[in-house]
């Protein structure tokens, strides 16, 4: 991708982004080797301008990013984040058949925390959209192998939580290298033809904290029953790469065995 981030809404209080796989918000020194952020880039990109995160996503997520444009924006939609009157929904890509439906509600302990650190209240909303059965085994335990696409919608802002409450469910997301399984890590990543954290940010929406108009940001990645994920032509690689989930499904390794069935819905 072009070293301009996607811009998909801006008014002068905000702006929101695509934020790219494999990008951190910030610098931080967890991960001096990283050459790629966000706030550092999206300055230059405003001919200099300070942003401000009012949220955080992973290094592997890629999705909506909302940033204030001066101090005074930051405040209030930190505020508001912290009273949960924002909503955001994720897709992600995890290993097995997760239920229809499932609402976790299960405290998280902060991962630099103490031992006897008290654990904080936690609650994400999961609801399956679709599922995959591949005619080959990547645990011999089983002859085939399942994944899940869920949709994710957290009601409390912990780190991790979506990851962590997936494992919770023992449905890790797709290429989670903390809370993920490394050798289907490996497996997947070899037939979907890379290695990446399969969770996307996908709407983020609130109200506006000066005109208080109901504000709802989309990545641009829809996924509708019967036709898949889709994404327009222009979008961003990391919507590409999501899109031909449900277009390029990986091979079987016998010759012979039954072909891979296409994305299933409830």
């Amino acid at each position: 991708m072009t070293d301009d981030l996607p811009i998909l809404w801006r008014d002068e209080h905000l702006i929101a982004i695509h934020k790219p796989a494999g990008w951190l918000v910030h610098r931080t020194g967890l991960d001096a080797q990283e050459t790629r952020f966000v706030v550092q880039t999206l300055r230059g990109q405003l001919g200099g301008r300070h942003v401000h995160p009012v949220h955080r996503l992973d290094k592997g997520t890629c999705g909506v990013l909302l940033l204030a444009l001066h101090p005074e924006a930051a405040s209030r939609m930190a505020r508001a984040f912290e009273a949960q009157a924002v909503h955001k929904t994720y897709l992600a890509l995890v290993r097995g058949w997760a239920p229809v439906s499932a609402d976790v509600d299960h405290a998280l302990r902060p991962d630099d925390a103490p031992a006897d650190a008290p654990a904080q209240p936690a609650r994400t909303r999961f609801r399956r959209l679709a599922t995959l059965e591949i005619a080959e085994s990547a645990d011999g335990r089983f002859p085939t192998t399942r994944a899940s696409l869920v949709e994710a919608q957290p009601h409390s802002g912990r780190r991790h939580q979506i990851r962590r409450h997936l494992k919770h469910l023992a449905h890790p997301i797709l290429g989670d290298a903390t809370h993920g399984k490394g050798p289907l890590n490996r497996w997947w990543a070899e037939r979907l033809g890379r290695q990446r954290l399969w969770l996307h940010a996908c709407t983020l929406g609130f109200r506006h904290p000066w005109s208080g108009a109901e504000v709802l940001l989309h990545s641009g990645l829809g996924w509708q029953a019967g036709t898949g994920l889709s994404a327009s032509a222009e979008a961003p690689d990391d919507l590409q790469h999501w899109q031909a989930l449900t277009r390029q499904l990986p091979p079987c390794a016998e010759e012979g065995a039954s072909p891979a069935s296409g994305w299933e819905t409830p």
